[in-house]
C-alpha cells in the first residue's frame, strides 16, 4: 500500500532530468550526432532509471529474509505473496519510469516534467478507479478499472501472476516508450 505512493514521487524525481536537462543544456544535439538511434538513447535512459529504482527496492529484501528466518518454523511465510509483490513492484516501477521518461521528453523544464509525471502516474494508478465510480453500468466499471494500474498491481501483490496483468504492464510500458520516441522525433 505504501510502495506505490512512495514510488509516485520517487520515480518522477529520478526521471525528471533525463531529457529535460539535455534539452535545456543543449546537449541533446550532441547525443543525436552519435551513431546510435533515438530508440537506443530512450531505452538506455529507461533502463538506467529502472535500475536505479530497483536499487531502492533491494534493501527491502532484508525484511523478507529476517521474517523468513525468524518465523517458527523457519520459512513459514507466504513466499508466493511476497515474491508476487516484488514482481508487481518491478512492473509498477517500469510503468512509472516509462511515464517519467515520456514527461521529461515533452518538456525542457525538469520541474514541469516532475509535476506532469506525478500527475500521469497518479492518474494511471488511481484515476481510472475514480472514473469507474462515475460509470453507471457494471461493464463500464469493470472496463475502466481494468485500464488502471491498481487492479493489475493488486492482483500481483496477492501472489497471482496472471498473463493478462503482465501483458497490461508491458503494453503500457511500450506505449509510453513509443510516445517518447515520437516526442523526441518531433
Amino acid at each position: 500500500v505504501l510502495a506505490p505512493l512512495l514510488y509516485l514521487f520517487l520515480v518522477p524525481a529520478i526521471t525528471m532530468r533525463s531529457f529535460a536537462e539535455e534539452k535545456r543544456a543543449g546537449t541533446i544535439e550532441l547525443i543525436y550526432t552519435k551513431p546510435i538511434s533515438g530508440l537506443n538513447v530512450i531505452l538506455a535512459k529507461y533502463f538506467a532509471g529502472l535500475l536505479l529504482v530497483l536499487f531502492s527496492l533491494l534493501p527491502t529484501l532484508i525484511y523478507f529474509l529476517s521474517v523468513y528466518f525468524l518465523a517458527e518454523p523457519i520459512g513459514n511465510v507466504d513466499t508466493g505473496g511476497i515474491w508476487g509483490s516484488y514482481i508487481g513492484l518491478f512492473f509498477l516501477a517500469g510503468i512509472y519510469v516509462a511515464i517519467g521518461i515520456f514527461s521529461s521528453a515533452i518538456t525542457d523544464n525538469q520541474i514541469v516534467s516532475f509535476i506532469l509525471s506525478v500527475f500521469l502516474c497518479f492518474f494511471f494508478y488511481y484515476g481510472f478507479d475514480l472514473l469507474s465510480s462515475l460509470a453507471s453500468s457494471g461493464k463500464n466499471v469493470v472496463f475502466l478499472v481494468s485500464l488502471g494500474i491498481n487492479s493489475h498491481y493488486e492482483s500481483m501483490s496477492r501472489g497471482v501472476i496472471d498473463s493478462r496483468d503482465v501483458i497490461y504492464f508491458l503494453t503500457v510500458i511500450f506505449g509510453f516508450i513509443y510516445a517518447t520516441k515520437l516526442a523526441i522525433k518531433r
